[in-house]
């Protein structure tokens, strides 16, 4: 499993080990006591309850004996279950008895604590599990991978990543012949539902505008210098890439170098952030998702009768943007613009303030006047609180292109989507009005993705808020 879902997964277990022994020892207690008063030492009764906890505590993540669950079956997940309450009431009892608690424990209450808890545990554990398998493996969370095998080894190097990926996560999506050019018979050569393309000259350069996360490279018998200016190519697009190394047999002993789908790889990744601060990235995200909508739904029923009345068309207007790694998505705005902006576009192209990949007019006859406030006051952006919530943006971020600007990205300007799209961003808070090249656009998202914290995220969305107060360089 990559590692962003192994965070997930590990606290997710935590929680439920935990929730499953506070309950099943509140509702053994309750079976015990709830008609009877002989408790003893009341407090002492639920200290042992937090002793359970403690070692429950100590056993996920010391022991890392849950390393294998999303691959587990239900006879192994049983007896995993089996193992970790075994450990935890063996450990937790030995403390009570050192510590001469004992006298107030009722056996009673250990026993059905015990058969409860494994019931509850496993139960817990394998809805989680279902409920996990399903959410990685959907298209919109999947990690995308392109294959770059000899031919000899390809068939076996698809096969093997479709087995072990399946289930974790991963799905390949294309492949590259990297020892042969030409197709034999000009047939499509299909392993399975993936289509292996011969020959990786320019390859990088004919990947920009597809969406995929990682590349996986199996090419024993190729020098590695031929592969540099590839690796360096998914380098500059921020892309991580995984070069397989053959390894001589080991026997048990343990690499120290790196593993990708039982491959052992060195990996290449521009971006060494902490899948533990992006999963709390995640859950502000989700906050400020739900707070936005609230707010959103505030302003809509102020804003939907005078854009209605100021233009025809429809209240909001949603537009195909890329994300992350390339992936499509629909962007949500409230209309600021009449019904046929994306028409007159291609006339006005020659007015474009900018330099570079993005349209740009101060005074943009496509606006109306209801729209040119609420752009001026960053109104028009508050519906794409749901696109935060639903995953495809963050509160801060890059800005999202369209794809008519990505289909002319080259590798380059390709790495300022390895983040998820922002709301805001640093070039935002930056004066974008000032701004007029797109270079200088991209130096910024980039910066802002070579220095990622969320100590930065909170003050550009400190700053976001003086810009959109003050209506600065929002034009």
């Amino acid at each position: 499993m990559n590692k962003k879902y192994k965070t997930l997964q590990t606290y997710a277990i935590w929680l439920i080990d935990m929730a499953s022994i506070l309950v099943s020892y509140l509702i053994a207690t309750w079976l015990r006591y709830n008609t009877r008063n002989d408790w003893g030492d009341k407090t002492l009764h639920y200290m042992v309850c937090v002793v359970f906890l403690l070692f429950c505590v100590i056993y996920t993540f010391l022991a890392d004996w849950n390393r294998d669950f999303i691959i587990r079956g239900f006879a192994r997940e049983f007896l995993a279950v089996l193992r970790t309450v075994f450990v935890t009431v063996v450990s937790a009892l030995v403390v009570v008895f050192f510590l001469q608690w004992t006298n107030i424990l009722s056996r009673f209450v250990v026993g059905n604590f015990v058969w409860m808890d494994i019931l509850l545990t496993f139960v817990a554990r394998v809805l989680f599990k279902e409920f996990l398998r399903r959410h990685i493996s959907s298209d919109k969370n999947v990690l995308k991978v392109v294959v770059i095998s000899e031919k000899a080894l390809m068939e076996k190097t698809i096969e093997r990543l479709v087995v072990r990926g399946s289930n974790v996560g991963y799905k390949v999506v294309r492949a590259y012949c990297a020892d042969s050019d030409n197709a034999e018979n000009n047939e499509k050569w299909m392993v399975g539902d993936v289509h292996v393309h011969y020959g990786i000259q320019d390859i990088t350069s004919r990947l920009i505008t597809d969406p995929f996360d990682e590349v996986f490279i199996n090419t024993p018998n190729i020098p590695q210098s031929k592969m540099q200016d590839i690796i360096l190519g998914f380098e500059e697009m921020g892309v991580n890439t995984h070069y397989c190394l053959e390894l001589p047999s080991v026997g048990k002993a343990v690499t120290e170098v790196g593993d990708f789908l039982d491959y052992s790889v060195l990996s290449y990744n521009m971006n060494k952030t902490s899948y533990k601060r992006l999963f709390i990235k995640r859950i502000i995200d989700i906050i400020g998702g739900l707070v936005g909508l609230i707010i959103t739904g505030i302003i809509t029923l102020f804003l939907a009768p005078a854009i209605k009345i100021d233009s025809p068309g429809p209240v909001f207007f949603s537009q195909v943007r890329v994300g992350k790694n390339g992936r499509r998505f629909k962007i949500y705005k409230f209309r600021s613009m009449y019904i046929d902006a994306e028409e007159r576009k291609k006339e006005l192209e020659a007015q474009n303030e900018m330099s570079g990949l993005m349209f740009k007019m101060e005074n943009d006859p496509r606006v109306t006047k209801v729209g040119a406030f609420i752009r001026k006051t960053s109104l028009d952006e508050f519906p794409q609180f749901l696109n935060v919530l639903k995953g495809d943006m963050s509160l801060v971020g890059t800005r999202p292109p369209t794809e008519a600007e990505f289909e002319q990205y080259n590798e380059h300007y390709r790495r300022r989507l390895s983040m998820t799209p922002g709301l805001t961003g640093l070039w935002q808070v930056s004066g974008r009005s000032d701004i007029q090249d797109f270079d200088e656009v991209v130096k910024l998202d980039l910066k802002y993705i070579d220095n990622w914290s969320l100590t930065e995220d909170f003050k550009i969305l400190l700053q976001t808020v003086g810009v959109v107060l003050f209506s600065k360089g929002a034009k």
